[in-house]
């Protein structure tokens, strides 16, 4: 199977991809870059059970891709269902005999399928020759052998059936079997009862109890392996077929070991349990497919292959088909790409699609947010690298309009140099995010957002700066560069402040000495206002050439210890001593990770445009002492960064991890992690960091690069669907522009 295999691959891919690449724009000799080649994305087609289709319990796909499904009110067919577009069920009417038909159980023979009735085992291929009759009226299992040989059960009673007839009938002790198998090595066919694995030889026609136990659940003979793999309530153990011995003991440390299902793929292991899916990987890991990102309910009831790239699995509320398709990250940056113009886009703002009525995407609005300048400079420093990195006249024209939309936030309101947090038609106020915080325009058709955070600022000094250095367009510079000497101005001529439209300061925008040198050293605010202020210093000094901005950064760094401060080591910061005031105690209760967030766009500025070489060294080191900290989140956009200060110390296989694993599915669905008995745990702590490793993309639920990367549990039952632009597209084609990763390599 190509997914299962492409999982080494991927790994060879990563290693083998280092290679010796030209990397441009870098002031680094280094050379190190990820080759493009296709990755495997995963990502589900969900099928939603309703009144008909209910009490379903297995699923097949036969050799023309026909997936049919068998529940107690007969068979099914899969009907319509898409990628985010969900599919449901409809009666199989194909056949007009079925319709009478009392069948018991379904399964598959070289790739057709077979059906078990009250009658006979039978098949409506192979000319419908197939029809032999078992005599057990409470068929409910059965297997093929070999040469269309079968093992039938009614739970107490085996019959071994062929051509010739019924040829064997036995009798089953004890707890009723509730599956069989076979193994071709001891041509054997095995039956499991919940407290017991039992083996019938097809030539002694004897029957033998191989091992006792409890809360047996499902089993799969191992091909190639000579085991069999047996799933309990509580983990699963394998059996030796040849020694007739348990094999080591029963492993449990599984993601959720209360088993259901199990069978084997390629090789590899696939177990249903009562909270989702998973898959072993060949280092023992689990690739785990829980919530409605990858399938309708938590408990399995069934999982079979359905090709080399897609596997079914169902469940409870329906069936989920995991798909396994080769791309690169070229082509998933071009489908998020599509994603953000076809549904996040308002007024040119980089927005949250809210208000969705379970994933459904058609129910959706597009939300203001208290941050729509932020994610609008993510966004368009994404498009700005991809233009400079490509030539692309489309997002020349998606830098137009989002520089368009950020210029509006500073002429919608009537403070000279101030940003709004957003905009929106008028007459709306208490149907928006802070119906407070909302105010009229001079022009009665628009209302504008106040009370701007030191968030949106350091976002868009960020991005101006990107624009203004990258970007060949005289008039994109121009305005690019208008705007950040409006708002640099503002902040210098406001004594450090940012001046709402009441001549208040904002709640976070104080950049001031007073207030920033008024924490503890160890409070994180000390370190990060003083970081980004002398990033957005420079960054107006570097494309203004106004000597008062230079200046004034000098006398904060030397006169006010704003340098001193952004050089404090990250291991310093921490909770406020005791004694400290509520402000300062509150900031620092834990980790912030949107601090995170405003240090990295700052560190464009810092690093990038730093005033002198001597300074840029302290600069890098206090960014690579920053990038160290954070490394076990192994966050793509951080790691990105970390290349801009040093190409041979950056993680760059985490980064292309980071892309690589990330959901397709940008849907707020819950997810749930912390009941995960393959994971270790850690006490709490102030980073917040809850396990020793960080689980993967599409394990967890989705977030910004504001958001804590261990947090294991969350979501908001689909209500909304998130933009890649910031969280996706920035981070690739900042490295594309960096030159860490490459154009795509298709062969």
């Amino acid at each position: 199977m190509k997914y299962l295999q492409s999982k080494l691959l991927i790994l060879i891919g990563l290693l083998l991809g280092l290679t010796q690449v030209q990397a441009q724009h870098l002031p680094s000799s280094s050379k190190r870059t990820h080759q493009d080649v296709p990755f495997v994305q995963e990502y589900s087609i969900k099928y939603y059970s309703d009144e008909q289709s209910t009490d379903l319990k297995k699923v097949y796909a036969d050799r023309n891709g026909t997936v049919q499904l068998l529940g107690t009110k007969g068979l099914f067919r899969t009907h319509a269902g898409a990628f985010l577009y969900p599919g449901t069920f409809t009666p199989d009417k194909t056949y007009l005999a079925m319709k009478d038909k009392n069948i018991s159980s379904l399964s598959t023979v070289e790739d057709q399928f077979v059906y078990l009735d009250d009658k006979a085992v039978f098949s409506n291929a192979w000319a419908g020759s197939l029809y032999l009759k078992h005599e057990l009226p409470g068929a409910k299992h059965f297997v093929h052998g070999e040469d269309f040989t079968f093992l039938v059960s009614d739970g107490s009673n085996i019959h071994l059936v062929n051509q010739a007839g019924v040829i064997y009938k036995g009798k089953i002790s004890g707890s009723p079997v509730i599956g069989i198998s076979y193994d071709i090595a001891s041509a054997r066919f095995l039956l499991l009862a919940e407290n017991k694995v039992m083996a019938f030889s097809t030539d002694t026609k004897k029957l033998q109890t191989l091992t006792e136990g409890s809360g047996f659940t499902s089993f799969v003979v191992r091909e190639g392996k000579n085991k069999l793999a047996v799933a309990t309530t509580d983990g699963y153990f394998e059996w030796d077929l040849l020694a007739d011995k348990k094999v080591g003991e029963k492993y449990n440390a599984l993601p959720w070991p209360s088993l259901t299902s199990l069978t084997e793929i390629n090789g590899l292991l696939w177990f249903g349990s009562e909270r989702g899916a998973f898959m072993q990987k060949e280092d023992g890991g689990f690739n785990y497919y829980y919530g409605e990102r990858w399938l309708p309910g938590d408990q399995v009831l069934h999982i079979s292959q359905k090709n080399e790239d897609e596997v079914l699995v169902l469940t409870d509320k329906g069936l989920g088909k995991l798909v396994f398709m080769s791309q690169t990250l070229a082509e998933k940056a071009a489908y998020y790409s599509e994603q953000v113009r076809e549904r996040h886009i308002r007024h040119g703002f980089n927005a949250t699609l809210s208000r969705m009525e379970k994933g459904n995407m058609d129910t959706g609005r597009l939300d203001d947010s208290d941050n729509d300048g932020l994610w609008t400079s993510m966004y368009l420093g994404g498009e700005a690298f991809r233009y400079a990195a490509t030539g692309s006249a489309d997002a020349l024209k998606n830098v137009k309009e989002s520089l368009d939309a950020l210029e509006r936030l500073y002429t919608i309101n009537p403070v000279e140099g101030f940003p709004s947090r957003s905009f929106n038609r008028s007459g709306y106020i208490d149907k928006l995010a802070d119906p407070d915080r909302w105010q009229h325009a001079a022009d009665k058709e628009w209302d504008w957002k106040a009370t701007t955070s030191s968030d949106e600022v350091i976002g868009h000094v960020f991005v101006f700066g990107v624009i203004a250095e990258l970007v060949d367009n005289e008039a994109l510079r121009n305005q690019a560069i208008g705007l950040l000497d409006q708002l640099m101005t503002h902040i210098v001529e406001n004594d450090w402040y940012l001046i709402d439209y009441d001549g208040k300061h904002t709640t976070w925008g104080r950049w001031n000495p007073e207030y920033v040198n008024g924490f503890p050293t160890m409070v994180g605010d000390r370190k990060l206002n003083s970081s980004n202020i002398i990033a957005m210093l420079q960054t107006a000094y570097h494309f203004t050439r106004k000597e008062v901005y230079k200046k004034e950064a000098y006398m904060l760094m030397d006169k006010h210890d704003y340098l001193e401060n952004l050089m404090r080591p990250m291991e310093v910061i921490g909770k406020a001593q005791e004694g400290s005031d509520d402000w300062a105690a509150m900031l620092s209760e834990s980790w912030n990770h949107s601090d995170d967030e405003m240090y990295f766009m700052g560190y464009w500025g810092l690093y990038r445009y730093a005033f002198t070489a001597e300074l840029k060294e302290k600069f890098r080191l206090a960014i690579q002492d920053h990038w160290e900290s954070e490394r076990p989140e192994k966050d793509g956009l951080w790691n990105i960064f970390g290349a801009l200060v040093n190409r041979e110390n950056f993680d760059l296989e985490e980064a292309v991890w980071y892309l690589q694993e990330h959901p397709l599915d940008m849907i707020s669905w819950n997810t749930a992690n912390s009941h995960r008995k393959d994971i270790k745990l850690l006490e709490q702590n102030f980073r917040e960091q809850t396990t020793e490793l960080v689980l993967p993309p599409d394990e967890l639920m989705i977030r910004r690069h504001n958001g804590n990367r261990f947090t294991l549990d969350g979501g908001n039952g689909g209500g909304q669907e998130y933009s890649a632009g910031d969280i996706w597209l920035l981070p690739y084609w900042m490295g594309r522009y960096l030159g860490v990763i490459s154009d795509p390599l298709t062969k």
